[in-house]
């Protein structure tokens, strides 16, 4: 996986501009709804989506960016932030009820990519939720992100896909697929 931190360092600085409260009350309110106490965003930033969280939750958030992670432990100090790859979670295996990538799948190579998606099923506990940009046939966006088809990346997998929608336009203004599936 390349890993461009001047771009990565930009993005988390222009992060808390992106702060969708929306997202972040869907977020939650899905993961108490499934009765999940622990949390895990993995290339969480600076934290955005998880800051409705309360302590009653055993919060987890992973990246790359040192800058991101700083912010993050700043805005939720009761939370576990630590540096990590998706292809190297710091996590026992099913560990975290509840394991989500909000746009960051989209900014992966194939390879990464499902290396990725096997750890997030070995760390996850109960629920995996990805909210990536979609399309059928995934193709390239731009030269730092492609859209993805996540749903057909969890078919090989002991998973039951509970919800495979766009997001509504009022929780997530870029209408990213929302991908839910109950590990088994």
């Amino acid at each position: 996986m390349s890993y461009k931190k001047e771009f990565w360092d930009k993005y988390a600085n222009d992060n808390e501009a992106r702060y969708n409260e929306e997202f972040s009350k869907f977020t939650r309110d899905l993961a108490t709804s499934l009765h999940c106490t622990s949390i895990l965003e993995i290339g969480c930033g600076t934290g955005i989506d998880l800051r409705l969280f309360t302590k009653d939750f055993q919060i987890h958030g992973v990246d790359l960016n040192d800058n991101a992670l700083e912010i993050a432990k700043l805005k939720i100090p009761f939370a576990n932030f630590k540096k990590s790859s998706i292809t190297d979670l710091p996590f026992e295996d099913s560990s975290i009820d509840f394991v989500f990538t909000h746009q960051l799948l989209n900014y992966l190579d194939d390879d990464t990519l499902d290396k990725g998606i096997a750890e997030m099923h070995r760390v996850a506990g109960k629920y995996i939720m990805n909210c990536e940009k979609f399309e059928e046939t995934e193709k390239q966006i731009d030269e730092n992100h492609k859209f993805r088809n996540v749903y057909k990346r969890w078919l090989n997998y002991n998973v039951r896909i509970v919800s495979n929608v766009d997001m509504h336009e009022d929780i997530d203004p870029d209408k990213s697929r929302f991908t839910l599936l109950k590990k088994l």
